[in-house]
């Protein structure tokens, strides 16, 4: 009743105001608020990787909450020293300092003293930390009659709510402590790169002074009157006897010895920049995490969450050191290059890289677009596809049971005439289309070579006996769409690639064939829980048997063999694995992407500014220069150096075999012996070769020392070679023996010759038209 009355007199203009005695004030206040609550303040967010590991924090203020046994018992009396030294002795109101606050205000005629204990500040920091606009954060700031009274009834009533021991904890978790450090943890570790656990004396004594004025008392900004505000707490506290007096003064003459330790906040410093950023942008765009933006933001920035991911630092420091490998993060050619890593079966990305830090595009080097994901992920709007979309014009395929020795007609040149999208209408294209180079039309290849090299007139022959829409159809079961989340277009040459998706979009979908046909959505949560520990829900990858066993199989099957015979010949790690090329139209991007039963990537490398203006032609990656950038160039490369690294130390596991109906109409191999015709007359290794239905090609004459003149010296491809049929076959005619110097013999007369650079014969260089150890010419 004391108190009460008390605290209507310091606040006598407002029950003045309100036409009430002091007596009848001081009973309402004593009574305990309806509306009293104690919500949770803004905590920092943390995110995880796999292993537990840190890669980020949110926050809107760097805040840590702790128990109060895990605040160092020196810490608790020296806030309490300085601020509320009886505060385990009153109740809600400190009745001596709030006579001296009575006294103060009387003689001002306003409100100037508060005799605010611990409580009392607790509430202030409170309704400051919970207000939800700026004009009750004003309110609560306010030095008014108004905003005190509540201040003192609110503490009252804490008082009745809560023990002493909860209310300080309370208070040093919700304190400000100078420099962005909200709540004892994060000060400690701020200040000292400690746990508030393991606070010394001086330290204790130094963050207890900067609460009363924590901008005055920051000891990063005016460290001299820090030192003194440190050293007026270490003398309070001999004062009453809660440090020895020979302890506070070896404290007094003790330097600060600062160890500040920043939190970053948000993904810039992050070692996952782009994982970092699509993690966020998963909060802050799904639904399942808060009805609106502001609600998401405030959850992620405020709800002390711990978010644990699916990233392996390993598989992601093996992706970002090979993507900085091959295309340097300030390359001169301003190329980019993104790769995402996704585990079959679970649709769990293990890696997200890009050779870019995150950061303002203005600057060399840095992008705020996540070339690796969707435009809900990063706002990217996807590059084209390319020949990586071939894939599932295969799996249509297989799936309507055509034999990996089905074989079709692949033209120099072909229009997709005849093609109808799933909703009816017509969608050939008049216009003619070509392979990637010449000479790889003009004869028939099986499911199998026909992928092996990436033949363009094989794939849209293939598309038109398929049918548009069922391979539309395989692309959308394995979870392709367009970056900016439209539907796929549905073109004539679909099968080709000239949608814009993203790297972790295509990534999934290989993955599914690594998984047997099993499709997941890409996902990167695992669990998070709330600052009070809940678990929350998270999305679901949706892991379903997307296409038959078979199918993937035999897809598998065919794909292994790009790697040791196809268009990415040379590019194996060591163990079972896939993979298919991707060039795009005009080498306006380039791609590879690739799988093992453990482990599926996709990789993309273009131009940011627009792939049609800036094409991979004439580039300079690296130290080495490339005419033009084709899947196997600088992707391939890139995705083999990642494998190797992100699956070392994974044992090795290998892909089911393909349906046994999938061969009968055999391998689709078919490979031929090529006819030794070396040494053989121009005319008669012609004959023999044209007889055995192969194409022949004059390469040139080339110096020979085994085979007469006018006899053929070599074949590419050699003689005994397995090639497919109608392959054409360049030979090399001799034109003799080349020029040598003569034995050495007796000095020429006139004594020995001058002295000068020695002389060698002329080095035989092969004609133009050899073609041995070419790259595949499509892609």
């Amino acid at each position: 009743m004391v108190a009460g009355v008390l605290a209507a007199l310091i606040a006598f203009s407002t029950i003045g105001m309100l036409g009430v005695s002091a007596r009848d004030g001081a009973n309402w206040f004593q009574a305990v608020p309806a509306d009293i609550s104690t919500p949770p303040v803004a905590q920092r967010s943390v995110i995880l990787a796999a292993d537990g590991s840190k890669i980020a924090t949110f926050y809107y203020e760097n805040r840590v909450d702790v128990p109060l046994n895990k605040v160092a018992p020196v810490m608790r009396k020296a806030i309490l020293a300085i601020e509320d030294n009886r505060f385990y002795e009153h109740g809600g109101l400190d009745l001596k300092a709030t006579f001296r606050a009575l006294a103060s205000n009387l003689v001002a005629g306003q409100v100037t003293q508060g005799g605010s204990g611990i409580t009392q500040q607790y509430v202030k920091n409170l309704l400051v930390e919970t207000a939800s606009n700026d004009e009750q954060r004003d309110l609560a700031r306010a030095t008014t009659p108004a905003r005190k009274l509540k201040e003192l009834r609110l503490a009252v009533a804490m008082e009745k709510r809560y023990t002493k021991d909860q209310i300080l904890e309370r208070y040093l978790n919700i304190a400000y402590f100078g420099d962005g450090a909200y709540g004892v943890e994060a000060a400690a570790r701020h200040y000292f790169d400690k746990s508030a656990a393991t606070l010394t004396l001086p330290e204790a004594a130094l963050l207890a002074g900067i609460v009363r004025y924590p901008y005055a008392y920051d000891p990063t900004v005016n460290p001299k009157t820090a030192t003194d505000r440190r050293n007026t707490v270490l003398a309070r506290m001999a004062q009453i006897h809660w440090a020895n007096a020979s302890d506070a003064e070896d404290a007094e003459h003790t330097p600060l010895d600062l160890h500040v330790k920043s939190t970053p906040n948000g993904c810039v410093e992050s070692k996952a920049p782009f994982f970092c950023d699509y993690v966020q942008r998963e909060i802050l765009t799904n639904p399942i995490f808060g009805p609106t933006d502001s609600a998401r933001k405030l959850l992620l920035q405020s709800g002390g969450l711990t978010i644990r991911t699916t990233v392996d630092p390993k598989m992601q420091k093996a992706a970002q050191q090979a993507v900085d490998h091959y295309v340097p993060q300030k390359n001169s050619s301003h190329k980019a290059s993104a790769e995402v890593l996704v585990q079959p079966g679970t649709g769990n990305v293990k890696a997200m890289a890009v050779d870019r830090a995150l950061g303002p595009s203005e600057k060399i080097g840095k992008t705020w677009v996540n070339f690796a994901a969707d435009g809900d992920h990063g706002t990217s709007l996807g590059m084209q596809a390319g020949s990586t979309f071939k894939i599932f014009t295969l799996a249509a395929a297989l799936d309507q049971d055509m034999a990996f020795g089905h074989r079709l007609y692949a033209p120099d040149h072909l229009a997709p005439t005849g093609l109808h999208a799933c909703d009816g209408k017509y969608a050939g294209s008049t216009t003619s289309l070509s392979n990637a180079a010449d000479g790889e039309g003009g004869r028939t290849f099986s499911l199998v070579t026909g992928t092996w090299n990436s033949v363009n007139t094989f794939f849209l022959n293939l598309e038109k006996q398929v049918g548009l829409c069922d391979t539309v159809k395989m692309a959308e079961k394995l979870g392709m769409r367009r970056a900016d989340g439209k539907p796929l277009e549905q073109v004539a040459s679909f099968t080709l690639g000239p949608n814009t998706i993203s790297p972790v979009r295509l990534a999934a979908a290989y993955a599914a064939f690594a998984a047997r046909g099993k499709y997941c959505d890409p996902v990167v949560l695992t669990k998070i829980t709330d600052s009070a520990g809940h678990q929350m829900k998270v999305p679901d990858a949706k892991c379903h048997q997307a296409i038959r066993k078979g199918v993937a199989d035999g897809v598998n099957h065919v794909l292994r063999g790009v790697l040791t015979q196809g268009t990415a010949a040379g590019m194996g790690i060591g163990r079972p694995a896939a993979g298919k090329t991707g060039t795009v139209d005009d080498y306006s991007s380039a791609w590879f992407a690739g799988y093992t039963p453990d482990l599926a990537s996709a990789v993309w490398v273009g131009d940011p500014r627009g792939g049609y203006a800036h094409p991979l032609r004439n580039v300079c990656l690296a130290g080495r220069c490339y005419g033009e950038v084709f899947g196997s160039d600088v992707p391939a490369p890139i995705w083999r150096e990642t494998m190797l690294g992100a699956l070392r130390g994974v044992p090795a596991h290998g892909f089911h075999s393909p349906p046994s109906e999938y061969y009968r109409e055999g391998s689709g191999e078919d490979r031929v012996q090529v006819p030794n015709v070396v040494g053989l007359s121009a005319s008669a290794a012609r004959s023999r070769l044209a007889a055995a239905g192969f194409g022949v090609n004059t390469g040139g004459s080339v110096s020979s020392d085994t085979y007469p003149r006018g006899t053929v010296a070599r074949t590419s491809p050699g003689g005994g070679s397995r090639v497919e049929p109608g392959t054409t076959v360049t030979i090399y005619v001799s034109k003799g023996r080349p020029n040598r110097p003569g034995p050495p013999g007796n000095p020429p007369p006139g004594g020995p010759p001058t002295k000068g650079p020695p002389t060698f014969p002329p080095p035989t260089i092969p004609p133009i038209g050899d073609t041995t150890g070419a790259r595949p010419t499509n892609d």
